[in-house]
């Protein structure tokens, strides 16, 4: 038998079909493993993307509260810095208040000196105030024999005058009389 020309061509072309088939396949086979690790990196950008956004919002807010605390901070430290200045003007007060710590301490040397001279003063003024006190316990004797006697004249001046008034009435009787 003889071999048909259109054979070869139908076997070549057949072999060639074959062949594109594969390739086709494998082609197609190698597009779906594409698409797989396309989609698969597209969920992990998405997924990366989304944390993106999550971490970029805790950064605003983050950065909100840190400019906020600064913000606090800045007004705290105004606060501080007219603190410092009444302070700045205490410490100069108090300072001149220093300068003359060395006349008191001298002034203070000097009244130590004195005050046990004053001690033995003010010993003696405690004797002569014991003394004043006695004298005046005896004036406080004299006044109350004052006030006797005095009670008694006054008692005197009492008859006396029940007696002058006794006297008076026979004198009154006769005073018409008399010329």
């Amino acid at each position: 038998m003889t071999e048909d020309p259109r054979r070869a061509i139908v076997e070549v072309m057949a072999r060639l079909g074959k062949e594109t088939q594969l390739h086709l396949d494998e082609r197609h086979r190698h597009f779906r493993i594409t698409d797989a690790v396309i989609i698969i990196v597209s969920l992990l950008l998405v997924v990366v993307a989304i944390f993106n956004v999550y971490y970029v919002r805790e950064l605003y807010t983050d950065m909100d509260g840190i400019v906020n605390n600064m913000d606090s901070m800045y007004g705290n430290l105004a606060v501080v810095d007219e603190d410092m200045v009444e302070i700045s003007r205490s410490v100069e007060k108090f300072d001149t208040h220093l300068q003359h710590m060395q006349s008191i301490h001298e002034n203070i040397t000097n009244l130590a000196g004195t005050l046990p001279k004053v001690r033995i003063n003010m010993g003696i003024i405690k004797q002569d105030m014991g003394l004043i006190g006695h004298d005046m316990g005896l004036l406080g004797n004299s006044m109350g024999t004052i006030d006797q006697r005095i009670h008694h004249m006054r008692q005197n001046m009492s008859v006396m005058r029940e007696n002058m008034r006794q006297m008076a009435n026979p004198m009154g009787a006769l005073n018409p009389m008399m010329p």
